[in-house]
């Protein structure tokens, strides 16, 4: 790969649309590239590279073609997703179908421009985080060729790292989507559950499942993951969440760390070091580190091997475990036919502990922007994998396995390159609907470590320019409740706002504690010189978000001008003068967060 040869789907698409290279050279490229890698391991099905040439040269001559957001990019499709003209094995043969038209994300991402070329290989029935339980082979790593590749995604992910393609598909059910992009040093995006369609995906645990996007760049799988959203009647399951503005590095970023002592590494002090040199990284950057407790996280993650979310794997392969036992992979097999014993009563039981701890999740988020965790406490050869197939792949999902359960979005970013030639990442978390936020800060994240792309040396193009704030977005400034950290600051973040900054009022207002629950302040509009300044934070909301939010407030509060200390004007909190009978003038502490604390 030559320095000057566009490599990222961002450098491909503006190559094709400069005229530099056509569609039809970037596709008989991916061919040639995949020839010399020369993986057979990494396919299951590929498509003729005349039919997918004939294609891409069909797209460039399409009028407006070069408009399109992945204009003539090759993709790959991991291959428990259907996609029309490719047989569906799951990775089984026994199960093989040849699906009448494509899923709907492998037909949104063709409506953009993207050019299929092939299927790729996992482990079976996407049972698996090591990339190592398939009858058609193990993909090499793209890194080390003695490691696993990682799972369930294996194939999907190695295309990526090895530069074959810029893009493609993985699933995530339990980790697979972030586990193989560490391993393979590259990005892995697990959505919020539902924004991507699972329509034509063969199902792992349907209630958890979603498509995942690989990519050497957090921009590209952004970019990936803004074509696919959007709902689908065809899933019951599809949710209306498309995806926010990527931003500038917010101000203020609070990011959850582990309570010392409750991180996991099995030993791996490499790893562990890697992961205290990306949180300095981070605070570098500017985030602000806060501890939290990672033991409900880890009881949630217990649920699901050890609870009944394993019979939604027993639901996809039963009529082919009485038929033919003998052709699933003796490792799925095993985990798989647990999922017949389980009762009625004891799913609801584990319900039932699953919502308390939903909850608790939530508490925990109230005061933390997004978590930051390593994507896997340690790495294994394929050889110590083979030897001791479950527990090893249950060690991987150690910070993976609770994340669908609890209903987040995740990114898994590359973090450092160990001394001994072993990828290091990071996975970023937060509540569902906060893919954009993520994406944010990865992206800046991923950029600061000047780590090369994937597997051959690539450096990493400069950060795409973002506009300081979206024409659609209006701020909003907020004193009380509101504020970052704040009982009700999830309104806020539940609308995908975001922190501009924390500033202070003209010196022309007082500050009142109301009477409510929970406890609200109230700002007053007073004479020039008879008040004083008082803290604020101004958050960003896009015109849709502002409206739902200024329609909940309930009164005596109100939503009028504020002056800021600068002379800036902008839309905020006020109270109604007449609910003041009785309130506490608390100016003098000069802001709500100083009150709660000292009041």
């Amino acid at each position: 790969m030559g320095a000057d040869q566009p490599e990222t789907v961002a450098a491909i698409v503006a190559a094709h649309r400069a005229g530099k290279i056509t569609p039809a050279e970037t596709i008989a490229r991916t061919y040639r590239r995949i020839r010399d890698h020369n993986d057979p391991a990494m396919f299951i099905s590929l498509r003729e590279e005349k039919d997918a040439i004939a294609e891409a040269e069909k797209l460039a001559a399409q009028q407006d073609a070069a408009a399109l957001p992945l204009y003539g990019v090759p993709v790959a499709v991991k291959d428990n997703i259907d996609a029309l003209g490719f047989p569906t094995t799951a990775a089984c043969p026994a199960f093989s179908y040849t699906p009448t038209h494509d899923s709907t994300a492998v037909a949104r991402l063709r409506a953009a421009g993207a050019i299929i070329i092939g299927k790729t290989n996992l482990d079976q029935f996407a049972t698996g985080l090591v990339g190592v339980r398939s009858p058609y082979g193990i993909p090499r790593n793209a890194i080390r060729e003695d490691l696993i590749p990682g799972g369930s995604s294996s194939g999907s992910a190695t295309a990526v790292a090895a530069g074959l393609v810029p893009l493609s598909l993985g699933t995530d059910t339990a980790g697979s989507g972030r586990v193989p992009a560490m391993l393979n040093n590259i990005v892995g995006l697990k959505p919020s559950l539902g924004m991507i369609s699972t329509a034509g995906l063969v199902p792992a645990c349907r209630t958890l499942d979603c498509i995942s996007v690989f990519a050497l760049t957090v921009d590209d799988a952004a970019l990936a993951l803004s074509v696919m959203a959007g709902p689908d009647q065809a899933d019951p399951f599809s949710r209306d969440r498309p995806l926010q503005p990527i931003t500038p590095f917010p101000a203020n970023i609070r990011l959850g760390v582990p309570r010392n002592g409750q991180l996991i590494f099995f030993g791996d002090k490499k790893a562990e070091a890697a992961y205290g040199e990306a949180l300095k990284r981070w605070t570098s950057l500017g985030a602000q580190l806060v501890e939290f407790d990672l033991e409900p996280f880890y009881e949630t993650a217990r649920l699901l091997y050890e609870g009944p979310w394993v019979a939604e794997r027993y639901l996809v392969i039963r009529n082919l475990l009485a038929s033919a036992p003998d052709s699933i992979h003796a490792v799925t097999r095993e985990i798989t036919a647990a999922g017949a014993r389980l009762t009625a009563a004891e799913t609801f039981s584990a319900l039932y502990r699953l919502q308390g701890l939903r909850k608790i999740a939530e508490r925990t988020f109230a005061n933390i922007d997004a978590l930051v965790l390593p994507t896997a406490p340690t790495v294994y050869t394929t050889a110590q994998v083979l030897a001791n197939p479950i527990e090893l792949n249950s060690r991987l999902g150690t910070y993976t396995n609770f994340v669908n359960l609890l209903d987040l979005c995740g990114l898994a970013v590359p973090a450092a390159m160990r001394s001994d030639g072993i990828p290091f990442g990071i996975t970023l978390l937060a509540p569902a609907g906060r893919d954009a936020m993520l994406a944010s800060i990865g992206r800046a994240f991923h950029a600061d470590t000047k780590l090369t792309l994937g597997a051959k040396g690539i450096a990493q193009p400069p950060l795409a320019s973002l506009p300081p704030n979206s024409a659609d977005e209006i701020p909003i400034a907020v004193v009380g409740a509101h504020l970052s950290g704040m009982v009700l600051n999830h309104e806020l973040k539940t609308l995908n706002a975001r922190l501009v900054e924390a500033t202070k009022t003209a010196a022309d207002y007082k500050l009142y504690a109301l009477q409510t629950t929970p406890p609200k302040p109230g700002l007053l509009r007073v004479a020039a010189g008879q008040g004083a300044a008082i803290e604020l934070e101004i958050w960003s909301l896009s015109a849709s978000a502002f409206g739902k939010f200024v329609n909940a407030i309930p009164p005596p509060m109100a939503i009028g001008t504020i002056r800021l200390a600068d002379g800036r004007g902008v839309k905020g909190f006020l109270v109604e003068p007449e609910a003041l009978g009785g309130a506490r003038d608390i100016t003098a502490y000069g802001g709500w967060r100083k009150y709660m604390a000292g009041g």
